[in-house]
């Protein structure tokens, strides 16, 4: 399940100029007098965490981290706004989130490692072992379940399947489908669906 973003919509304000050319300068001289929020991430940080800029409308800021945390946001791994060591599993937590809300969208080891401020490597590692399986295998099973929910309970198109859970293209959609399922998508559709749908081992 997707983290519920509302109240994290509505709490903290958004940067003023000061706040703003502290975050995209990563001014570490702003350090305790904020921290700043994304929503998108559901992440919080110090003004001086060195990471790309997060778009501004999706910039939340609080006068230190207990707010933040109140409001649903969890500190980030790289900068530790909280100053203490985020566990792994909560880390993770914070990826597969962020996945099972935004599946559609492209999602790469490098972005999440951006995203969630750590090494490729060392994310893929962890993420692996807290998870059990890699963060591109989460994105597939991820995106393939809402496939098949939409093939059993909707006409759309393949076409318009493969683009709404994020597959590129139709052949990759078909190709990953049945690597996962035993079978195509629209033979899963064919067969009534779910009695059909068994997870493929790697």
């Amino acid at each position: 399940m997707g983290v519920d973003n509302r109240n994290k919509t509505y709490a903290g304000e958004a940067p003023d100029e000061a706040q703003w050319t502290a975050i995209v300068g990563n001014d570490a001289a702003y350090n305790d007098r904020f921290r700043y929020a994304v929503m998108t991430t559901g992440i919080f940080c110090r003004p001086s965490c060195k990471s790309r800029a997060p778009k501004r409308e999706n910039v939340r800021v609080f006068a230190d981290s207990d707010p933040a945390m109140a409001a649903g946001y969890r500190p980030c791994k790289r900068c530790r706004p909280t100053d203490r060591k985020l566990p792994d599993a909560e880390w993770i937590g914070q990826m597969t989130e962020f996945i099972d809300r935004c599946y559609y969208e492209p999602i790469t080891l490098d972005r999440l490692a951006e995203l969630y401020r750590g090494s490729p490597y060392h994310l893929h590692r962890i993420f692996k072992r807290i998870a059990g399986v890699t963060p591109v295998e989460y994105v597939q099973r991820t995106r393939i379940a809402r496939a098949t929910e939409l093939l059993e309970t909707t006409s759309m198109p393949m076409a318009e399947i493969a683009d709404a859970v994020g597959f590129g293209s139709v052949p990759y959609f078909i190709t990953v489908f049945k690597q996962r399922t035993g079978t195509t998508p629209s033979e899963f559709r064919r067969l009534g669906g779910r009695p059909a749908y068994v997870e493929v081992s790697e």
